[in-house]
């Protein structure tokens, strides 16, 4: 494996792991929100 490979994918993978980890947050405080406006429990 190159060093070019290698070094994009130490700098690539953190910033899908973010994005995911972006996406799962967003949902859960939009269910969070909607959950308190309707006044029932999440769980």
């Amino acid at each position: 494996m190159s060093a070019f490979w290698l070094t994009a994918y130490v700098l690539v993978w953190p910033v899908i792991v973010a994005a995911v980890l972006l996406f799962i947050a967003r949902a859960f405080f939009r269910e969070w929100r909607e959950a308190r406006r309707e006044g029932r429990a999440m769980i």
